[in-house]
């Protein structure tokens, strides 16, 4: 019988670690859960501990993880709890780790990526900030390291999926790519009216269930530009060769636009177990529970541009992938703040654009700000700073 894959969650009480654990518990024979994270679903993280029992859990803080220890012992569950950043990257990068998925949302996975990196692991990346932050410096630890990094990204799955294994060969192929969007919640809405769009509202996806903050990134298709700059990297694209498209049935996940015309894409139902079970199997292919897709049920496929009335965000990304080194690592930060501003009340849904524009305009990075972890964070701490600048100049 051929050994388990062992694999660390980072991230996993959110959508995507949730999603993760639904494909692992159809492939108990193939995969076990050696470690999982969580940042503030302290009683959720227990119920996995209970149903997975993996050799370590990591909290944030001491004071959670001396809760969670006293709990699983309450149940006799021999779980070694850490906590700390520094304890997410010994996980990741824990010689007895096979697979490393990395769901934690924003530039904090930065750090545990990059130790996965480094140690080699398959790294199935879902936290797009890692590329976003971290670029040349995250895509020289893969190739230094050894780590087989597998695009979890619906679009960038979906991309990764119509290109052949041999990396070599994508140069002589593509001429450009698509990145496909649902275009959000507000794809018909009167971009007048955006100023009173509520939380609740932005993060009502039509398409795909998806945590507060990546749901306003939808709205504001700042995920979006995110995901141009983040395929900039995966696939060594210059940015004219990234494409935008809207296609609110949210089936044609991506496309590959060959130097021939011809045109690959990956079709499927709006689930992301699909691109999580063929990175957890590459280049096999497992069952995901997502369902098959019913051409008959099917009406139409179409296609829309960008507005940029209504989605002024995504132009952003190749200001920043035009700019100075460390530009797409100030965007991300401010992105941030602005989006936690307005999920708390702060600041008005188009305060978020304003504040990102403001922040990169603002803060142009000196050359060496992205050559190193500390140098990046700092970068990224600055470029709160401003941005939390910019916030108080929108506060409602």
């Amino acid at each position: 019988m051929t050994q388990r894959q062992r694999v660390c969650i980072l991230g996993s009480t959110g959508s995507v670690g949730g999603n993760t654990l639904d494909v692992l518990s159809r492939h108990r024979d193939r995969y076990e859960v050696f470690a999982l994270s969580a940042m503030s679903r302290i009683d959720e993280l227990f119920e996995q501990c209970v149903t997975w029992r993996p050799r370590y859990a990591v909290v944030p803080e001491a004071a959670a993880a001396q809760r969670l220890r006293g709990r699983l012992l309450q149940h006799d569950l021999r779980v070694e709890v850490l906590d700390g950043a520094q304890a997410l990257s010994h996980v990741a990068a824990h010689p007895d780790v096979d697979v490393v998925m990395a769901a934690i949302v924003g530039a904090a996975g930065l750090a545990p990526c990059l130790a996965a990196a480094r140690a080699g692991k398959r790294l199935l990346l879902a936290n797009k900030e890692a590329l976003v932050v971290g670029g040349a410096l995250f895509m020289r630890a893969v190739e230094e390291g050894g780590a087989l990094l597998l695009p979890i990204d619906s679009e960038h799955s979906a991309i990764f999926q119509c290109l052949p294994e041999d990396r070599a060969a994508w140069h002589e192929r593509i001429d450009h790519i698509v990145l496909t969007a649902s275009g959000g919640p507000f794809r018909t809405r009167d971009p007048a009216t955006l100023a009173s769009v509520t939380p609740d509202e932005a993060c009502a996806h039509p398409n795909w269930v998806m945590g507060r903050k990546i749901s306003v990134d939808s709205a504001t298709m700042m995920n979006k530009a995110l995901e141009v700059i983040e395929a900039r990297w995966l696939f060594d694209l210059p940015p004219e060769q990234i494409r935008v498209l809207i296609h609110p049935q949210s089936i044609i996940h991506s496309m590959v636009v060959c130097r021939d015309a011809s045109v690959l894409a990956q079709l499927g139902t709006p689930d992301m177990r699909v691109p999580i079970a063929y990175g957890l199997s590459f280049p096999q292919r497992i069952e995901s529970g997502a369902a098959q897709l019913d051409w008959l049920a099917l009406s139409q496929l179409s296609f829309e541009p960008a507005d940029a009335r209504r989605f002024p965000g995504l132009q952003l990304a190749w200001a920043a992938l035009r700019g100075a080194a460390g530009s797409t690592a100030v965007l991300n930060a401010a992105n941030e703040e602005a989006v936690a501003a307005f999920l708390d009340g702060t600041i008005g849904f188009d305060a978020i654009h304003r504040v990102n524009a403001a922040t990169l305009d603002a803060l142009v990075p000196e050359p060496g700000r992205s050559d190193s972890v500390d140098a990046l964070f700092e970068l990224d701490r600055e470029s709160r700073e401003l941005a939390r600048g910019f916030v108080r100049t929108c506060t409602r």
